[in-house]
């Protein structure tokens, strides 16, 4: 029952951060810690819910991600195509394949935490204050973002290696300080986590799946289904959240966060 338990709260707390700009990676470290998860099991379990939040974005946006499978998903003339996506995971995805060893053995500890979250909330309170008063200058449609800005964004989110910094809080930060609005910025990011996701949950599970067994599953499951419905109405809260405030508040959660996580595991 207590593994149960476990599922739901890790499930839960995945869902909630994974596409909001507060790290769902750094929420995840903190909670692993606090609930003794460890060893290759809690690393399997980690991608499980991971992959239902994935999910939940393809439903979301299920008709775009069909379109990236026809002849004008590869026109990048006629709106976000699949060279849009491409630009904006292809240079991270090469950095973080030849760092993986190094951040994973240097990086993952609530102090690596605490420091990202500062500087990401940092991060987008500069970006806040960048665009302020040029709100009408912003691409406010995802279609029209072009692909020097998907380029740029793919370049802020080389800031989410580092854990805590966030990936949508990279990714959005990054968005708005190249010009777009704060849903097309939000739009974009979740629509690349999918395949950038996808592709490091896969090498991550590939490299446990070894260590799991039967009576895991039941778990792993638990965690996948909690991950995926928090995680769906978690971005549709979002994307309306974006259409009346700032990510102020995102930031001052980060940073009180921080000093949180700081004073309890190190004071």
């Amino acid at each position: 029952m207590e593994q149960y338990l476990v599922a739901v709260v890790v499930g839960i707390v995945e869902g909630l951060t994974e596409f909001l700009p507060v790290s769902s990676t750094g929420h995840m470290i903190i909670v692993g810690h606090l609930l003794g998860l460890d060893g290759h099991v809690a690393d399997v379990f980690d991608v499980f819910v991971q992959l239902g939040a994935i999910l939940s974005v393809i439903f979301i946006y299920k008709e775009r991600f069909y379109r990236f499978f026809t002849k004008d998903g590869w026109d990048m003339h006629k709106g976000l195509s699949v060279w849009h996506i491409a630009a904006g995971i292809v240079p991270v995805m090469a950095v973080a394949y030849v760092g993986y060893s190094y951040i994973k053995q240097y990086l993952f500890s609530p102090f690596t935490v605490a420091i990202g979250l500062v500087l990401g909330g940092l991060l987008l309170m500069l970006a806040e204050r960048l665009t302020k008063g040029r709100e009408a200058e912003l691409v406010d449609d995802v279609d029209k973002i072009s692909i020097r800005q998907a380029l740029w964004v793919g370049v802020f989110q080389f800031l989410s290696l580092w854990p805590g910094f966030s990936r949508s809080g990279s990714t959005i930060a990054g968005g708005l300080i190249v010009g777009l609005s704060r849903q097309a910025a939000a739009s974009y990011t979740f629509l690349i986590a999918v395949p950038l996701m996808f592709v490091a949950c896969t090498y991550d599970l590939l490299k446990n799946l070894a260590y799991l067994n039967q009576d895991d599953l039941v778990v792993l499951g638990i965690g996948f289904v909690v991950s995926f419905f928090v995680a769906y109405w978690s971005v549709l809260w979002f994307l309306k959240f974006l259409h009346k405030y700032d990510l102020t508040s995102f930031a001052w959660y980060r940073i009180a966060l921080a000093f949180v996580t700081y004073w309890y595991f190190y004071m």
